[in-house]
């Protein structure tokens, strides 16, 4: 196989080697034609698995392997390949290997001792991505002619007008030292994103295609939305917001639960040309006022009351409260769309201010079914979603059109190996990044039938995701390490009552996921048959960055593997010098993609401070990556969730990842607090497995099995019992209110409404000197 040379990182391809194992002891320099102890290991990779034809002697455990190629030896680490060179060493999996071994889906289950998971030939056969020659070709191009490459994508899509097409499709420039930030795409291309989700899949003969499953929080109550009646439920609400005075560029904050109205006003407000600030229904009335303070909406959309599990909870009330304090910082809003979700609450029990609120059922219905497209261009807003910022206030992350959406519609395609028959899950809720992406645009771009879950995954019981699954046949699974933890915790029992033979591809999102509960979504929930996307991205950009391919590479559990088509990860240490090779720094990345987001909404100074002041000529993540020398990518968390103590950084996703390693031991999260002797001491919030009892000898074993893992210098100062850990509803947690719990600063706990929770913080309290 020939490969023209470049200048890529981080590719693999695939050949056929024949690697020498070399016994423990051999120096460097040393080969085992001089080495009488050196086995012969034949190993072929092709472009769908990797098989082991031959187990390892015991003799050779803990060897070096050394790796001569047919015909591929100028694949070095001096072209584009640098990071990787091309399997040269077989991938060496996630954690300490006692001997060389590979999983083949649906053959075995993966272990500590299996630390590569490949695709079957079978899966690879039929996957968009089979093989890594072809990730390769494409990954290339993708970067040498991007202008080609997304062009070619885009022009998959409806455009009333299309860019230039003699010019870039790309303009940026990423160096504050050359002046302000400035990123393009599609510049002049004219398009509307909500007709290319309906009208375009409509004309493309999936009318009657399901397009939306909505699952009710109490089982058994369920709705359904075909295309065509999507598309008129869209068109009704579009027309109302036209009719009061909702124009192009105006702002409409939503501020729904996972009701199939969430993903309807998304559409709504994108087909009339308006820019949706979501705002996840959970955010207590002064997070929400601080939204609508910032964007001015013209109008606001809510519902009354939703239940999640058993507790209702009264949204209307929260939105009352938020536009009181609005007013009173000379904001006000004239009208407030309710829908009456008789599930939770009746119109009574509502209180109500006439003038202002209005019934969503008393007028939405009321108009035409079609609505005229508001066309826009490429660089015009389609939303703002607000995120955490360091300094308290939330910073309003501002995506546009044409990029984002030719974005998110191709990585769900490729990282979900996206068929057309496909039923797919994404329990993330539209209150958050991965709802815009990957519940609503990326998935209808593609025509997908989609499931909207309104309720929380363990209720009335842990296997609700599993009846789920079943009841509507999922083949696409997304959800976050924090709820495959959390099931993890509730026993294989809930999970294995029911078929799941319907899966075929999982995803990850939100966090690091730990290699333990990698294995364990692999092996229980996957049957050891189901590839893992274990995808990392941010709000920031758009959609996926670095995550797998199924069918096209091993897989290690908890790496993110390899960067999607067109992204350029680079890892630096703290001079902005990029790092080659096996190494750990700060992950950034070099030249933009389509769906990066433009400016932090009327901060653009603090949108180039944050981001990409820190490394002139990259957008900085804030996120820490180490890449290995086969140069998978491993995210360690965030920059500030790396603790130094004694001059040593530590990951607080590394030392959570040992502990959850221990069988007692369900779930656990780490943060920093002040140490007088190492600067910084490594405090453990820890759950235990179901009826697993608090011991002293419990205490130093998940102690013993950090040091083990990482080193001695890792070992926790705390280990402080946790019932149950502050987490959003989306399952985030939130360490903010640990790093309080744990430096005992509890009158600065903040704003904790947002809680799925809120009395594990005082389990949390009354535990601390125990």
């Amino acid at each position: 196989m020939n490969v023209t040379m470049g200048r890529h990182p981080h590719v693999i391809a695939c050949y056929s080697y024949s690697y020498k194992l070399h016994s423990p002891g051999i120096g460097p320099g040393a080969t085992a034609d001089n080495n009488p102890k050196a086995t012969q290991l034949p190993i072929s990779i092709s472009s769908h698995q990797l098989r082991v034809k031959q187990s390892i002697s015991s003799n050779s455990v803990g060897g070096r392997l050394m790796a001569s190629s047919n015909g591929c030896n100028n694949l070095t680490t001096k072209n584009y390949l640098r990071h990787v060179e091309s399997l040269n060493n077989i991938p060496s999996g996630a954690g300490k290997i006692s001997q060389l071994n590979a999983v083949i889906l649906g053959e075995a289950l993966a272990s500590e001792e299996n630390d590569l998971v490949c695709p079957s030939q079978e899966f690879s056969t039929q996957a968009l991505v089979p093989s890594p020659q072809k990730y390769l070709e494409m990954y290339k191009r993708s970067i040498e002619d991007p202008s080609g490459f997304w062009s070619d994508i885009a022009s998959e899509f409806y455009w009333k007008m299309k860019w230039n097409e003699d010019e870039p499709v790309c303009s940026e420039n990423l160096d504050v030292s050359k002046g302000n930030i400035n990123i393009e795409w599609f510049k002049g291309g004219i398009t509307n994103i909500s007709y290319n989700c309906l009208d375009r899949n409509i004309e493309a003969g999936l009318g009657d295609k399901i397009a939306i499953y909505w699952e009710g929080n109490e089982p058994g109550v369920d709705a359904t939305l075909t295309y065509a009646q999507l598309l008129q439920q869209v068109c009704q609400l579009a027309n109302y917001l036209k009719d009061i005075g909702v124009k192009k560029g105006d702002a409409v904050v939503v501020y729904l639960p996972m009701l199939m109205e969430l993903p309807i006003t998304m559409l709504a407000c994108a087909r009339i040309g308006a820019v949706h600030s979501v705002v996840f229904a959970g955010f207590s009335a002064e997070s929400l006022a601080q939204r609508i303070m910032d964007c001015k909406p013209k109008a606001v959309i809510t519902c009354n009351a939703v239940k999640r599990g058993p507790k209702v909870l009264n949204l209307k009330e929260i939105v009352d409260a938020g536009l009181t304090e609005c007013v009173k910082n000379g904001i006000s809003v004239d009208v407030c769309l309710t829908y009456e979700n008789q599930l939770a609450a009746n119109r009574e029990s509502t209180k109500w201010q006439e003038g202002r609120d209005v019934w969503w059922q008393d007028v939405v219905p009321k108009y035409p079914t079609t609505c005229e497209v508001e066309w826009v261009d490429a660089e015009d807003p389609l939303f703002l979603l607000y995120t955490s910022g360091s300094t308290g206030k939330p910073k309003g992350v501002l995506h546009t059109t044409g990029g984002y959406m030719v974005y998110t519609a191709t990585t769900f395609k490729y990282a979900f190996d996206y068929k057309p028959s496909d039923i797919y899950w994404c329990t993330a809720d539209c209150g958050w990044i991965t709802g815009h992406s990957y519940v609503t645009y990326g998935p209808m771009l593609n025509g997908a039938t989609n499931i909207v879950f309104e309720g929380v995954p363990n209720y009335p019981d842990p296997g609700r995701c599993w009846d789920i699954v079943d009841k509507y046949k999922v083949t696409i699974f997304y959800t976050a390490p924090t709820l495959v933890r959390s099931l993890m915790r509730d026993g294989n029992e809930y999970v294995t009552r029911y078929s799941r033979k319907s899966l075929r591809v999982l995803g990850s999102v939100g966090e690091p996921i730990n290699p333990s509960a990698w294995r364990w979504f692999f092996n229980v929930v996957g049957d050891s048959r189901c590839p893992i996307s274990d995808t990392w991205w941010q709000t920031e950009t758009g959609g996926f960055l670095i995550t797998p391919l199924p069918g096209a590479w091993p897989q290690k559990p908890g790496s993110a593997t390899f960067p999607f088509f067109g992204v350029q990860p680079v890892i630096v240490d703290e001079k902005g010098v990029e790092i080659e090779g096996e190494c750990s720094g700060y992950l950034c990345v070099k030249a933009s993609w389509p769906g990066a987001f433009r400016t932090l909404y009327g901060d653009h100074e603090r949108y180039e401070t944050t981001y990409f002041k820190p490394f002139p000529g990259y957008y900085f993540s804030g996120d820490g990556c180490s890449r290995d020398k086969d140069g998978y990518h491993w995210l360690t968390g965030r920059v500030d969730d790396v603790i130094n103590v004694s001059g040593h950084r530590i990951g607080t996703a590394e030392v959570e990842s040992a502990l959850v390693s221990h069988p007692q031991c369900a779930e656990a999260a780490v943060v920093g607090v002040e140490h007088e002797v190492k600067g910084q001491g490594i405090y453990a919030f820890v759950t235990l497995v179901e009826g697993v009892e608090y011991s002293e000898e419990l205490r130093k074993s998940l102690i013993l099995a950090v040091r083990k893992q990482i080193g001695a210098f890792a070992a926790p100062d705390r280990i402080h019992w946790a019932p149950g850990l502050p987490k959003t509803r989306s399952g985030k947690i939130m360490r903010r209110i640990l790093r309080k719990i744990a430096s005992r600063q509890l009158d600065e706990l903040g704003d904790i409404s947002t809680l799925a929770e809120p009395g594990v913080v005082d389990q949390l309290i009354a535990l601390a000197d125990t």
